[in-house]
């Protein structure tokens, strides 16, 4: 039978890099570390970790079984939280991933409202484009655009219906001129955005026909960054146009930094959501924040 804590062991020993590493965590002796791993791979007949005197290493078989290990002891602990849920105030540490743009832009003075409702509540923000580990980095809740690639993942939805603009500013309009169809950006300088090696320059278009067809067009520009709000702070400037989420940009279109162009082709999809590792590690205090956040987001969407 495979015991709970040998599975701990194996997901410490990997995130800290030894085995030794995890037997300082748990405070026990390295020996009792080594038995505990010898042990789960003799349960399962496979061999889960290639290790030496300096160096430790999975296997493909321990690859493909560690996201199960971390998933039963998620579960396991979820299942403690489920029960104290009831008994639970508002308040405690929350650690949050925000996106770089509407992160610094709007979100963090939603939160500075929300502490102030909620003072039992201590906020960790991290801030920034890159997608987190959200098991490595220990991050409770995450507000991301998109579906999150891992499936083991919940997204609960904040603005489901948001949408990317094609937007740029009066002043870059005036010197080059408005595309009239997609196509048309190929002769502009767009602005993009590099994620994960990724370099986001194929960008798609819906026709106001509704008729579901997709138009897909490559585009280039000068000016490459790996943050939202830079690539939104060069589209003020003038210096090209960017496909930014409706939400990034809101405050610039009502203000008249930004004008819209393309506004009789849909934008691309750019749902928001609160995404966490289990349903069951949503505390009433992350319950609240998801709500909170529902309703400003509405409000600010809903702003004359």
């Amino acid at each position: 039978m495979i015991r709970l804590d040998d599975l701990t062991i194996l997901v410490l020993a990997v995130d800290n890099g030894s085995l030794s590493a995890a037997a300082r965590v748990l405070n026990i002796a390295p020996a009792a570390a080594s038995a505990a791993i010898k042990r789960l791979e003799a349960e399962l007949g496979v061999r889960l970790l290639a290790r030496s005197t300096r160096s430790l290493a999975l296997t493909q078989e321990g690859e493909r079984y560690l996201q199960h290990a971390r998933r039963a002891l998620a579960d396991l602990q979820a299942g403690q939280d489920a029960l104290a849920l009831g008994r639970q105030a508002i308040g405690g540490d929350v650690s949050l991933s925000i996106p770089s743009d509407l992160g610094r832009n709007v979100l963090t003075g939603w939160l500075d409202d929300f502490l102030t409702e909620h003072p039992a509540v201590a906020l960790q923000v991290r801030i920034g484009d890159r997608l987190v580990d959200m098991f490595r980095q220990r991050v409770d809740v995450a507000v991301r655009y998109g579906e999150p690639q891992d499936s083991s993942l919940v997204a609960l939805p904040l603005a489901p219906d948001n949408r990317r603009v094609l937007c740029a500013a009066p002043a870059y309009f005036a010197r080059h001129g408005m595309p009239k169809t997609p196509d048309d950006l190929r002769q502009h300088n767009c602005l993009l955005l590099a994620l994960s090696d990724t370099t986001h320059d194929q960008w798609t278009f819906h026709g106001a026909s509704g008729d579901g067809q997709a138009h897909v067009v490559r585009v280039t520009g000068n000016r490459i960054a790996d943050d939202g709000e830079l690539v939104r702070r060069w589209a003020v400037a003038g210096h090209g146009i960017a496909y930014k989420s409706r939400l990034d940009v809101l405050a610039d279109l009502r203000a008249g930094r930004l004008q819209a162009a393309l506004t009789d082709w849909r934008g691309e999809a750019a749902p928001l959501h609160l995404i966490c590792t289990h349903r069951l590690t949503l505390s009433p205090t992350l319950m609240r924040l998801r709500d909170f956040l529902q309703e400003r987001i509405a409000g600010y969407l809903a702003d004359a």
